[in-house]
């Protein structure tokens, strides 16, 4: 039998808001995501894509109903959120929170700090306290000026407050800055591409592609076919009220843009209203 303990297992996943338990934004997501996997999600507005990374990163807002996740082995619901991202779980969100007062810096070195602790903290460790295990400040420095060069970044941007005045495609870049520090084992991208010039996207992409290894796994959430060119996943997956209504391989992403849901939705015996029946949105021109 396979070896599954790294992978990402989610089984008949069942999602409600916490506002409303008898309302199912996922009603039976089952996917496995493997180290080294590209995966794609793509859905009409409203079909549960931004409630699946929500879930798997624990957010407060949604009750699990009912289903499993499991990573590395272990029930990934019995984990609070920091848990879950100390133990090598990434999301990237579709609208970073700004945060005034706080530079990037400092966001960043104890975001790394916390997830140098590791999932069980060692009292005897302290990641803040070189003395103790911890970074040293030129340590950081260094690691943070290579990761800008890699994502073409300028170093000024370390001196700004997070997210702060930042335009869509900086507040995008910060969250692969963010997830190439953090060095993740499973990332989530929730529309990474959303606001986002033909130009910004690309760089985005390409910096999610430089940190691509056979130890990482991807979900990327999106709307657009142009992404999924540049980062070309193995695994396309189609979700329309709260389920995979079908997957495929990069061809399906082409053939919706061609086609809409529409077609694929009416084969898997669903009759697409007039918003799941539109076409995925074309991604921007250049600026």
């Amino acid at each position: 039998m396979a070896d599954t303990s790294a992978h990402l297992v989610i089984k008949d996943l069942v999602v409600a808001p916490k506002s409303e338990l008898t309302k199912h934004i996922l009603d039976g997501i089952t996917l496995t995501i493997r180290p080294g996997e590209v995966h794609a999600i793509m859905g009409p507005n409203g079909s549960g894509k931004t409630t699946l990374s929500y879930a798997l990163m624990g957010h407060p807002g949604y009750e699990i109903i009912s289903g499993e996740v499991h990573w590395k082995g272990q029930n990934l619901l019995d984990f609070s959120p920091d848990q879950r991202s100390r133990f090598g779980l990434f999301l990237a969100f579709q609208y970073p929170t700004a945060i005034p007062g706080l530079s990037v810096a400092s966001f960043l070195r104890t975001a790394m700090n916390a997830r140098r602790s590791g999932l069980v903290r060692d009292p005897e460790f302290d990641p803040s306290d070189p003395v103790k295990g911890g970074m040293t400040m030129g340590e950081f420095r260094k690691l943070v000026k290579e990761k800008l060069t890699q994502l073409k970044m300028d170093e000024a941007f370390m001196t700004r407050y997070v997210n702060d005045g930042f335009s869509g495609g900086e507040k995008k870049r910060l969250e692969m800055l963010q997830m190439a520090l953090m060095k993740p084992e499973m990332a989530v991208l929730d529309e990474t591409d959303s606001g986002l010039d033909i130009d910004a996207l690309r760089i985005v992409a390409e910096g999610v592609n430089t940190m691509l290894s056979p130890e990482l796994g991807v979900l990327v959430i999106t709307h657009y076919q142009r992404l999924l060119d540049y980062l070309k996943p193995q695994f396309v997956h189609v979700l329309a009220r709260g389920r995979i209504v079908t997957s495929g391989g990069p061809e399906l992403a082409h053939r919706l843009e061609k086609e809409g849901y529409a077609p694929i939705l009416a084969e898997n015996g669903i009759n697409p209203t007039a918003d799941e029946a539109a076409a995925p949105p074309v991604a921007p021109a250049g600026a």
